[in-house]
Parts: C-alpha cells; structure tokens; sequence
C-alpha cells in the first residue's frame, strides 16, 4: 500500500505574538518551514518589520527552517514578493496569525487560492482578552519593539510584559483608542520565548524615537 504524502505547512511568521501563538495552537511539530517578509518600509502596509538577527534566532530556537523574502513595503507591490516566497517554499498550507484584519486576511488568501494553497488562521476572530490570556498562561514572554500610537509610553519598550501591564495598557486603550492587539500597526511585538523554543532568548537594547508617539527597539546584543 503506498503512503500517503505529508502536506507541507508554512506559517506566515513575524516573530510576533500572534504568528507565535498561531504556530503553537497550530503545533511545532506539524510545521515544516517558517516564511517572514522583510520589508525596507517601517511602516509595511501588510508586514511586521523584524530584527533579522532576532528573526534567525527565534527559528533556531523552534529548530524550524526559515525562508526570508525582501520587499520595498510597497502597498500591493509586496503582494507580489509574498507570492514568490510562498512559490519558492511549496508549502501546501499556510498557517497565518491574523485576528480580524480583513486588510490583510482577504489579500493573503486572494493568493494562496491562486497558487492552490490552504490558509488556516486559528487566532481568527479572537477576542484580545482571551489573546492575552493564553500568551501569558501558556508561558510565552513578550516584548514591545515599536510603538506608533499615541497612549502606549515609551518605557513599555523592550519590557517583557505581565498580567500588570496588559491590564494597564487596557486602561490606556480605553483613553486614547488604540487596540490591545495592535492590528493596523499601533505597536508591534517580538516573543523571547514561548513553548516549543530550546532556551529563552536574552537581548540588550537601546531605545531610538522620532517623535513622542513613535518609539522602536534597537538591538545592541542577543544572548542564550
């Protein structure tokens, strides 16, 4: 009798809270491959900008390989350099973290359905109470690296964060109206460890801003 072949699983990964959480719902040991996006643009219409360096080390960290694809940010031009990693992977399901971008989500799936491909979001639809409840029960150690919206202080930079400061940032979204899972780029986060790493990642950092509202993490080291 011949064996039925394994489908290749992507997940769409940023590093950040919801591609994390969305790769363990999903379960490390039934992806294949991790696809990140790097754009030249900070402020990507459709993708986090990560630390390369930081990047590389939280897949080796899963034991999982990486493909990286370069794109300028460019508004539907990245769509087209999305679509050749996804090519390039031949992965025959992607796994993506989106909650309720319908920005993001309708267009992903416009080309994982041209190239034949699955999409699964397990994190669709979550409430962001129940969002940060599971990231902080399940273990997983968050960090702040950009901030874009007025209400978020600069000092959450960098802090991995704990019941105390979700419920502080609540309060702080209730006044000045940014949501608490950052979709639509009011912040954007990295995740040091989570389930499934070998060893929690440790980073040294500085802090650059370019007005009152616009803070990013620069890393100067990254240790295990």
């Amino acid at each position: 009798m011949e064996k039925t072949k394994k489908t290749k699983v992507g997940v769409l990964f940023t590093g950040g809270k919801d591609s994390c959480l969305a790769l363990h719902r999903y379960g490390k040991k039934n992806i294949d491959v991790l696809l990140s996006m790097i754009p030249e643009n900070k402020d990507s219409f459709m993708f986090h900008s990560p630390d390369l360096r930081l990047l590389k080390k939280q897949a080796e960290m899963l034991e999982l390989p990486l493909i990286m694809q370069k794109t300028r940010g460019e508004e539907e031009k990245e769509l087209e350099d999305l679509k050749k990693m996804i090519k390039k992977s031949k992965v025959k399901k992607l796994i993506i973290g989106g909650i309720q971008s319908s920005y993001q989500g309708k267009r992903i799936k416009r080309i994982c359905s041209e190239l034949r491909i699955r999409v699964e979001a397990p994190l669709w639809d979550y409430d962001t109470g129940k969002l940060w409840k599971e990231l902080l029960e399940e273990g997983f150690k968050v960090i702040i690296v950009k901030i874009a919206s007025e209400g978020i202080p600069k000092e959450f930079i960098g802090k991995i964060l704990e019941v105390g400061d979700i419920v502080e940032l609540v309060k702080l979204s209730r006044k000045y109206g940014f949501r608490m899972d950052f979709e639509g780029g009011d912040a954007e986060t990295s995740v040091l460890y989570m389930p499934g790493f070998k060893r929690e990642i440790k980073i040294e950092y500085d802090i650059e801003s370019e007005d009152v509202c616009r803070h990013f993490l620069k890393i100067k080291e990254i240790k295990i």
